[in-house]
C-alpha cells in the first residue's frame, strides 16, 4: 500500500513535464517563407541619407536622399533612389562646382548613374542643363541624353531631342536642335549713324534769310463774296 502511494506522485511529475515540454516546442516563432529571387530584394534600405563620396581618396561627392536602396545581387549590381536625389560635386578646395537634382534615380556599379524626372544640372559658370531623362558616365566624364534637353549658358541656348557633352557641358552636341546667340543689334547702331549722320547735315545747311512782313495798307477786293481775304 505504500509503494503504491510513491509511485503515483512520479507518474503525474512525469505527465505534467511532458505536458510543460510540449507546449514549449509548439510555441516556435513564425518563420517567413525563403527568397528564391534575391535580386529582387535590397541588400540595404536607408532613410534620411546624406552620405560623402571620395575619389582616389579625396571627398568629391556628396549625395542627400530621402530613401536609398543598395542591390548587391542584380547584374549590374545597382542603387536606387525612388524619391529624389541631390548630388553635390566639389573641387578640391571643396566647393561645390556641380549639383545635380532628379525625381528618381539608379547608380550602376557605382559608375552610370540614370537620372529620371525633372532633371537639372547646374555648374559654377552659370550653365544650366533641364531634361526628363539624363545618363551620366562617371568614368567617360561625359553626359548624354535621347529626350528633350534645354541647355542655357552665359554664352548660348540650345536645345534639342538628342544631347551629348564632357561633364563641364563647354563642349556638347545637340541634334534636331534650336540655338540662339546673342550678337549686336546692327538695326540700332544703323539709325543711331542715320540720326547722327542728318545732325550732321543739319547744321551745314544754310540758313535762311527772314521774311519781310507785307503791309496791310491795301484795301479789300469788294469783288470777292462777304469774308473776303486781303492780298
Amino acid at each position: 500500500m505504500s509503494k503504491h502511494r510513491y509511485v503515483l506522485p512520479y507518474f503525474l511529475l512525469i505527465a505534467i513535464a511532458y505536458a510543460l515540454f510540449g507546449s514549449c516546442q509548439s510555441e516556435k516563432p513564425p518563420v517567413a517563407p525563403a527568397v528564391n529571387l534575391r535580386d529582387s530584394v535590397p541588400l540595404m534600405v536607408t532613410h534620411g541619407v546624406s552620405k560623402l563620396i571620395s575619389d582616389s581618396g579625396v571627398i568629391r561627392y556628396r549625395i542627400v536622399a530621402e530613401e536609398w536602396n543598395v542591390y548587391d545581387k542584380t547584374t549590374p549590381s545597382r542603387q536606387t533612389f525612388p524619391q529624389g536625389l541631390l548630388l553635390e560635386k566639389f573641387d578640391e578646395k571643396f566647393h561645390v562646382e556641380m549639383y545635380i537634382t532628379a525625381d528618381t534615380a539608379v547608380w550602376y556599379d557605382q559608375n552610370l548613374w540614370e537620372l529620371r524626372g525633372r532633371v537639372c544640372v547646374w555648374n559654377a559658370d552659370g550653365t544650366i542643363f533641364r531634361s526628363e531623362l539624363l545618363y551620366w558616365n562617371m568614368d567617360r566624364h561625359e553626359f548624354y541624353s535621347n529626350k528633350y534637353s534645354r541647355l542655357v549658358s552665359p554664352q548660348r541656348n540650345a536645345e534639342g531631342v538628342s544631347f551629348r557633352s564632357n561633364e563641364q557641358m563647354t563642349q556638347y552636341e545637340v541634334n534636331v536642335a534650336k540655338a540662339s546667340f546673342p550678337i549686336p543689334d546692327e538695326t540700332e547702331e544703323e539709325v543711331t549713324d542715320k540720326s547722327d549722320q542728318t545732325a550732321t547735315e543739319l547744321e551745314t545747311l544754310p540758313s535762311r534769310p527772314p521774311v519781310e512782313a507785307r503791309p496791310k495798307t491795301e484795301k479789300p477786293n469788294n469783288n470777292l463774296p462777304p469774308g473776303g481775304h486781303f492780298k
